[in-house]
């Protein structure tokens, strides 16, 4: 279903009270209602889970098993007492505190629709793509009209720290990603996000120089340009830049690129990520771990682009 601009949004936009900060530790109770409205349209109603539709019962116990055999429950913990695998699965949606486990459900849930409802086998002519990619879109959507900074892409839920930033940077390098040849730095540069929504700062730092390291190497050996050294980031940053993938003429306009692709990434991980901490635990900061996430997303687009510009 179409999200409408009702008079309440345009009132709160007028009054600057939209949300210009998000927020990861709670999901709002309307939102959770919404979430359910959606999957209702898209997965089937209570209606069609007892009615003929098999489809609608087997792809709700489906996404129940899986969220249940993951944290060792069951059944899922919800105040509805009910095997019904689909009052389980809203219970749990309306009722669960835990973000991180909430978020478990939604992302479960966003990949049955994207890979299990696109056909008519599924409910008839009821389901097609375009119902399924106006579920997803609508379910970010919802999350950015509450302030709630999450998105699935790419078959995940992401953490989201700037709008502008994710549509510009992320986004683009996650679509970039899909083609074949970077299955590699595809899962790295995922697996920083999934790492940086957890709070695990250091491992997404890492994951960060992996995909950073996976995509120049990708470049490397597509074109068979030999590395010196030992493979480093700053190996593989010197060898693109010895092969002319950024023209000299441009380095006179861009002169601090090489300098921040050889101290950004890399160098923040090996000073906060790569080494022994000592006696102290070192702290990595959230919003730099954000940074290095953008600075990476930024950095495999310009590569890719640069690339494909040789010829």
């Amino acid at each position: 279903m179409a999200v409408f601009d009702l008079y309440s949004k345009r009132k709160k936009r007028a009054l600057g009270e939209v949300h210009d900060v998000y927020q990861y530790d709670a999901i709002p109770v309307p939102l959770r209602v919404q979430l359910v409205h959606i999957l209702d349209d898209v997965l089937g109603t209570e209606e069609e889970y007892y009615d003929s539709y098999k489809g609608v019962q087997k792809v709700h116990k489906l996404i129940v098993d899986i969220l249940c055999r993951e944290h060792g429950w069951f059944r899922l913990p919800t105040s509805l007492r009910d095997t019904n695998h689909f009052k389980q699965l809203r219970g749990f949606l309306l009722d669960e505190t835990d973000v991180d486990k909430l978020l478990d459900a939604v992302e479960v849930s966003c990949r049955a629709i994207d890979k299990l409802t696109r056909n008519v086998d599924y409910r008839g002519e009821r389901n097609n793509d375009k119902l399924a990619d106006e579920a997803l879109e609508e379910i970010n959507t919802r999350m950015r009209e509450h302030g709630v900074g999450y998105v699935f892409q790419n078959g995940e839920i992401l953490r989201v720290d700037s709008q502008l930033l994710h549509s510009e940077v992320v986004r683009p390098a996650l679509e970039l990603l899909n083609e074949p040849g970077y299955e590699g730095v595809q899962e790295e540069y995922l697996a920083a996000h999934e790492h940086y929504r957890h709070g695990r700062a250091k491992e997404a730092l890492s994951d960060c120089l992996k995909a950073f390291e996976s995509m120049m190497k990708v470049i490397c050996n597509k074109r068979g340009w030999s590395v010196g050294g030992r493979g480093t980031a700053g190996d593989l940053i010197k060898a693109i830049f010895d092969n002319k993938l950024v023209p000299d003429f441009w380095q006179s306009h861009f002169g601090s690129l090489r300098s921040t692709l050889e101290s950004g990434v890399p160098t923040a991980r090996n000073k906060l990520a790569g080494h022994g901490q000592g006696a102290e635990p070192t702290e990595v900061p959230a919003d730099l771990v954000a940074y290095m996430l953008h600075m990476t997303g930024a950095a495999i687009v310009l590569l890719s682009e640069r690339d494909k510009a040789l010829g």
